[in-house]
């Protein structure tokens, strides 16, 4: 019996003995770490909010996102991005106070087969793609130009587009400058603008030989609105056949559009309008490519397209 129980003794021994061997062998587990855990949870969130994009203009074809100091474009409504080649301080340079959450209205063209964004350091240029981003090419449109302001670029067809800047501004005076291509963008040349020095509301053209220049956004008192028919060759100021009662009321053309066989053009009350709460607009409607524009009647916000 005692033989038996040395024996059993001796074993559970030597047992002991080869597991102490092996664990010290082994490398020492790391304690599990519920702030190591949630850290790591949150540089997976925060990488993931770097790289996701806000797309402005969903439900257009083209979108663009203003994130991280950067201008990008995509064409699947945001599956996938690419970067415009522009430090995006320039889309806002000059004499701007608006948000910069989103791009400046009508200072860039966002179609397949051509994109621009207008921009301004000492120059006012435009960054322009015609292969979907693949290319870019940034053209010199105005050089030395002071102060910007005002800017607006538009593409009518796959050829004919034009640039508005207005700019070097004093108190209520400024200059503004058109320029026209007709070769989509390759090329600028200037064209003639309105001889005034007010501060310009909007301006555009609606034909290759037909625009308008808007002015009057510092107290103004009538229509302001001057017009071509030759591509700028000359300029001269509408005609608006406003009744004696809204004589004071609607005085800030908008911009002129094509409606069947004639043009129509709201007019709004300015800064000041006070006219059943300031939402109501005065529609004109002209039968000689914008020269004299005749009242139809009040329009409310809502019913303008």
């Amino acid at each position: 019996m005692k033989k038996i129980l040395l024996s059993l003794s001796l074993f559970i021994l030597i047992g002991l003995t080869i597991g102490i061997f092996l664990y010290e062998q082994l490398e020492p587990l790391q304690p599990f770490s519920l702030q190591q855990s949630n850290q790591s949870y949150h540089d997976d969130e925060n990488h993931l909010e770097e790289t996701v994009q806000t797309p402005v203009n969903r439900g257009d074809s083209i979108v663009y996102s203003l994130e991280n100091n950067e201008l990008n474009l995509s064409f699947n409504q945001g599956v996938d991005w690419i970067t415009v080649p522009i430090e995006t301080g320039l889309l806002f340079s000059g004499d701007y106070n608006g948000s910069k959450q989103e791009l400046i209205a009508n200072s860039y063209v966002l179609e397949y087969d051509y994109i621009a964004f207008l921009y301004a350091d000492e120059h006012v240029q435009l960054m322009q793609t015609r292969d979907q981003g693949e290319t870019w090419e940034p053209t010199v449109i105005i050089e030395d130009f002071p102060g910007i302001r005002f800017r607006k670029v538009d593409m009518l067809n796959d050829r004919f587009g034009y640039v508005i800047v207005t700019g070097d501004r004093t108190m209520s005076a400024e200059g503004t400058l058109i320029y026209v291509t007709d070769d989509q963008g390759v090329s600028w040349a200037k064209v003639n603008s309105a001889d005034t020095t007010r501060l310009l509301y909007d301006g555009g053209f609606i034909d290759e030989n037909t625009a308008f220049l808007s002015y009057g956004t510092i107290n103004p008192e009538q229509p302001d609105l001057f017009v071509t028919n030759d591509r700028g060759e000359t300029w001269s100021q509408a005609v608006f056949q406003t009744p004696e009662a809204y004589q004071d009321i609607f005085v800030t053309a908008e911009m002129p559009f094509s409606d069947e066989d004639q043009l129509t053009i709201y007019v709004n009350q300015g800064p000041n309008g006070d006219y059943q709460g300031g939402l109501v607009k005065g529609k004109y409607t002209s039968d000689d490519y914008g020269q004299t524009w005749e009242f139809v009647g009040e329009v409310a916000g809502d019913e303008v397209q």
